[in-house]
């Protein structure tokens, strides 16, 4: 049976390398505007499942972010508190 502590490993870890990717486009976002780059298109093809619900949740609030995303920021957090609340309960 696989222990708890290498459960909550293999969680940290995925959850790292996915704030990691999300950082990662938003720096690659800033230096290659080609989508058809392809490492710009992996990470955004990884990262984009992500975003995409948190993208849709701030269009839906009343007011205007301008030109600013704020879905990778909103992601991490919700990332963050998740691994926060599964720790919590497996530990």
């Amino acid at each position: 049976m696989i222990s708890k502590y290498v459960i909550l490993k293999a969680l940290d870890l995925f959850i790292y390398i996915i704030n990691i990717l999300i950082i990662g486009r938003i720096i690659l976002s800033f230096i290659i505007r080609d989508l058809r780059n392809p490492l710009l298109r992996f990470v955004y093809n990884l990262t984009e499942p992500l975003l995409a619900p948190f993208r849709e949740l701030l269009n839906k609030l009343p007011f205007s972010t301008g030109m600013f995303d704020f879905s990778p920021i909103l992601a991490i957090l919700f990332l963050d508190i998740l691994r926060s609340i599964v720790f919590n309960i497996l530990v």
